[in-house]
């Protein structure tokens, strides 16, 4: 498998808290990586090092090949990073913004046609960024970091503040980009429900090591399926489903219950209703559905236990 990001063992220490904790990850060629984990678990601390911008404390990043504490520049060259969607010049064009970069690296003007292109902001290229929406500033930040076509990009909460037609248009946008553009995605976010329409791998970080990684469709079909259910008497089925081998989850209006490895999902959603009809307990609805990425997300990174923890940057 031809690798665009790989860290060995990668730590980063600030005084006495471990931020990231010997993290080996593997990000795949043109593939939409989710970078998933709560605040504090070690995403930005990680993502930092990626770029460069703070040294490891041990182990090692390398993008595209290049580690980076040893070769900051080359591999700056294979990335380019959108950690917030600020940093304009706003009585400023959005084309002007990109010339000043765009000099900066020693490009020729017609890459900013080309990352206005791949963006869909050319009509809007000459407009004051001051004017600009959000959503727009964020693609101009996408098209900022796409300048050299830099075969790894890097982009840190995208659909932050977005509105819900934003966060749709930006989904649809991050999924094609490797198709359109050929470049790798790392995409670091909260937005669970966002990553499972979006990603094809994911990754999760939970206390600064990384608990799960793999390919999302593999992860979730590795997983049995649950069946949802929806009664009048939540205390009781989930006692009776307890009862028949279940691991049970109570949700805001009934539980879940997960099957057993290589149980047919039909077969045991129709023996725990009649179970349930046979208890008079009341079923509204019933049904099995495969396992979400929110699902995996709760089994292998549990809250943390409320303390007077130090700040992930000290």
């Amino acid at each position: 498998m031809i690798t665009a990001i790989e860290t060995r063992e990668l730590t980063r220490r600030f005084k006495r808290h471990l931020a990231v904790d010997a993290v080996s990850m593997t990000v795949p060629d043109k593939a939409v990586y989710g970078f998933l984990g709560r605040n504090g678990a070690g995403k930005t601390t990680t993502l930092r090092m990626l770029l460069g911008l703070i040294r490891p404390s041990g182990g090692a990043a390398l993008v595209g090949g290049v580690d980076v504490a040893r070769d900051r520049i080359g591999a700056a060259r294979k990335v380019g990073a959108l950690l917030e969607a600020h940093g304009f010049y706003g009585n400023l064009s959005g084309r002007e913004n990109l010339d000043l970069t765009r000099s900066l690296l020693g490009l020729p003007k017609s890459e900013i046609d080309r990352v206005l292109e791949v963006v869909e902001m050319r009509e809007h290229a000459r407009r004051r960024v001051s004017d600009y929406s959000l959503g727009m500033r964020q693609r101009l930040g996408l098209a900022r970091a796409m300048l050299g076509a830099p075969p790894v990009l890097v982009l840190d909460e995208p659909t932050n503040g977005l509105d819900p037609d934003g966060i749709v248009d930006m989904r649809r946008f991050l999924r094609a980009l490797p198709e359109r553009t050929g470049a790798t995605v790392l995409l670091s976010s909260h937005l669970l429900g966002e990553i499972e329409q979006t990603a094809t791998h994911v990754g999760i970080l939970s206390h600064g090591k990384l608990v799960l990684e793999g390919e999302l469709g593999r992860l979730k079909a590795d997983l049995a399926p649950e069946i949802a259910l929806q009664t009048d008497d939540v205390a009781r089925a989930t006692a009776l489903a307890r009862g028949r081998g279940f691991d049970v989850l109570a949700t805001d209006d009934g539980l879940v219950a997960r099957l057993r490895p290589g149980e047919d999902a039909r077969t045991a959603s129709a023996a725990l209703n009649r179970a349930l009809n046979e208890a008079d307990i009341a079923v509204f609805a019933i049904g099995a559905r495969s396992r979400s990425l929110e699902g995996i997300y709760r089994e292998v990174s549990p809250p943390a236990p409320v303390v007077n923890a130090e700040p992930e940057f000290a």
